[in-house]
């Protein structure tokens, strides 16, 4: 399911069963090149795999299309914040830790995450500053783009910018992704630098755009350690606790 001429950004919520609620959530952000949301495959699949290991799941329709991208053109990153507020706003009704709402992006959402990690406070000139933080507590980055600076691959593009403030980060990409598995590469090695903490995990085939549809190849399990390292940085559970994760291999 393709969206595009998506003027007004919506917000639907996705809400994991009561007993089994963590008071974690995520914003879930599509890709589609900033061109179309991947709606089922990168957003209401994710939202449902989300919700049966207890994540609340905030489905981000954000504007598209759009001829250019931040910091060229600030209104994905706006859309974002937004996003990010208005969880944060509705934390109590929503029934979720305004401490611990991350994001999730796959391709261009990746990157609309990325930049949601190192703009949360981005404003435009005059516009007083907002209430609410846009920060992400986490960030989980799947097959991104516009991470580096192509043709060259071998450094990161203009506005990306991590900083010791940028939340930790999970990164999958396959070596045979034709957007470049350089954009996690590189994105990896400046939080690094950074100090930020960070998991990168790098399969040798799955190429782009899977979802969380499976496949034969091994990359088709990263939910699985996605569910690891939400425990590990005690976003859901604890890790010193024994548990068993949700995702069949």
């Amino acid at each position: 399911l393709h969206l595009t001429n998506v003027c007004k950004p919506t917000l639907p919520l996705y809400s994991p069963e009561a007993e089994k609620n963590t008071d974690a959530a995520v914003l879930a952000f599509p890709g589609g090149g900033y061109r179309i949301l991947a709606y089922d495959l990168e957003g209401t699949e994710v939202c449902a795999w989300l919700n049966s290991i207890g994540m609340t799941c905030v489905l981000v329709k954000y504007r598209v299309p759009f001829a250019t991208h931040y910091p060229e053109n600030a209104a994905d990153l706006e859309d974002a914040q937004q996003a990010m507020r208005i969880t944060r706003a509705h934390a109590a009704e929503w029934k979720i830790d305004p401490n611990r709402i991350g994001v999730l992006g796959f391709s261009a959402g990746a990157h609309l995450a990325v930049i949601l990690s190192n703009h949360a406070d981005y404003k435009r000139p005059g516009e007083p500053a907002h209430e609410l933080d846009a920060r992400p507590s986490f960030a989980v980055i799947i097959y991104p783009g516009y991470l580096s600076d192509a043709p060259a691959l071998n450094q990161l593009a203009k506005g990306i910018d991590p900083t010791a403030n940028t939340p930790p980060t999970f990164l999958l990409q396959a070596e045979d992704d034709p957007v470049h598995e350089e954009n996690a590469l590189l994105y990896f090695q400046a939080l690094k630098e950074a100090k930020v903490p960070a998991e990168l995990h790098l399969f040798a085939e799955g190429g782009h755009g899977y979802g969380l549809r499976p496949t034969e190849l091994p990359i088709t399990h990263w939910p699985t350690y996605a569910e690891t390292w939400f425990h590990t940085i005690h976003m859901i559970g604890t890790s010193t606790v024994p548990y068993r994760s949700s995702v069949k291999p």
